[in-house]
């Protein structure tokens, strides 16, 4: 059984950072692909950024590309969400999933691609 479980969410400022992590378990995390959600009350569950097993593929929603960054450590079974300049619109529910991937450079931007997800963590930026 593959468990995720996120940590790092908080109450921030407009402009200021939070790192989010994510640890795996019960699989071989090298194995999987990697991506951020997030979901806003009343809003669909969205792609954040995505990451191959291999940690060289990456993408990012334009929402948040130049701001976020995602990143992985397959020693710790860890992949983390940098995320910096935080607005108030970035304030959601944030999840990280896993799918098995057998492509070094494959990542994924859909809900429907993931096998795994966390409980999710909350990121409030206030205003």
């Amino acid at each position: 059984q593959v468990q995720l479980v996120e940590s790092g969410g908080g109450l921030v400022q407009a402009g200021g950072s939070l790192r989010l992590s994510c640890v795996v378990s019960g699989g071989t995390f090298s194995n999987y692909a990697m991506g951020w959600f997030r979901q806003a009350p009343g809003k669909e569950r969205e792609f954040v950024a995505g990451i191959s097993w291999s940690g060289g593929s990456t993408d990012y929603a334009d929402s948040v590309k130049g701001r976020f960054t995602i990143s992985r450590d397959n020693a710790k079974n860890m992949v983390y969400l940098q995320m910096n300049s935080l607005k108030p619109e970035d304030t959601a529910v944030y999840y990280c999933a896993s799918t098995m991937t057998t492509s070094s450079s494959y990542y994924y931007m859909h809900t429907g691609e993931y096998d795994y997800w966390g409980q999710g963590t909350q990121v409030t930026v206030s205003s």
